[in-house]
């Protein structure tokens, strides 16, 4: 008899504040009677990582795992590792140290965040309180990003339709985005200065850490933003209802099966 159970996998952090942020959108998820759920780390996380997830859902008798990366980007390498580690693909795009896990279940592997429209309605409710003139405004997505051919050019098509429907939904003059890797951020927020428009830049990344109060800011140095690398995407009521809707299609599916 099938048995599903939802196996949530996130990136981890050795700040406890990080974590909790992760906990908090997972114990709003409203999930069929009976279906488990784990929220699990990639790394920094003892005692909570991927494989801790997989035996606690088999020691529950789960014989589907429906695993969701709650990562921001398709183009994520972690997001095609994870994939091959749990058996969902025979081989990852790039080379990876992260073993295979051990898995008897079956395993069906949902998506990262990309560019669902929630997404956008997340990202404007973060930034609304900020914006004064929509019309004078640009907004700005900053993400990692990735040096990697494959990975790097899915980051763009993601952060590209993003942009566009943040535009939409906030009626602000211009939507556009910035990577780490390949780094651009400060030639594409001077360019819009310059312009004459006020910049509300986003660190699109789950939780404030390194890279939002420390890398981005120094990319940003010397040029007048509106951005804080506190400005993230959680926490969010929105979160857990995207995982909701995840979950529901893979349920959908392997009902349909």
């Amino acid at each position: 008899m099938m048995k599903p159970g939802v196996l949530i996998i996130s990136h981890g952090s050795k700040d406890s504040g990080w974590t909790e942020l992760v906990d908090h959108a997972v114990m709003q998820l409203s999930l069929p009677e009976g279906v488990p759920v784990y929220a699990s780390f990639l790394e920094n996380v003892e005692g909570r990582l991927i494989q801790d997830g997989i035996d606690e859902l088999e020691q529950k008798g789960v014989t589907d795992i429906l695993a969701v990366p709650l990562f921001i980007s398709a183009g994520s390498t972690h997001v095609d590792e994870i994939e091959y580690a749990l058996g969902a693909k025979p081989v990852p795009e790039k080379e990876t140290d992260l073993e295979p896990f051990r898995v008897k279940s079956r395993v069906h592997y949902g998506h990262p965040l990309h560019d669902d429209p929630l997404l956008a309605t997340m990202i404007w409710d973060k930034l609304k309180p900020y914006s004064q003139e929509p019309s004078e405004e640009v907004i700005l997505l900053i993400g990692h990003g990735s040096r990697h051919d494959g990975f790097r050019q899915r980051w763009e098509q993601g952060f590209s339709t993003l942009a566009r429907l943040v535009k939409d939904i906030s009626g602000v003059s211009q939507a556009d985005y910035a990577l780490l890797n390949p780094d651009h951020i400060k030639d594409t927020a001077a360019g819009y200065i310059e312009q004459g428009y006020r910049v509300l830049a986003m660190p699109l990344f789950l939780s404030a850490g390194y890279f939002t109060n420390v890398e981005i800011p120094k990319r940003l140095d010397g040029i007048h933003v509106e951005y804080s690398g506190d400005r993230t995407l959680l926490p969010h009521p929105l979160l857990h209802q995207w995982i909701e809707e995840q979950v529901d299609d893979m349920l959908r599916a392997l009902a349909d099966a």
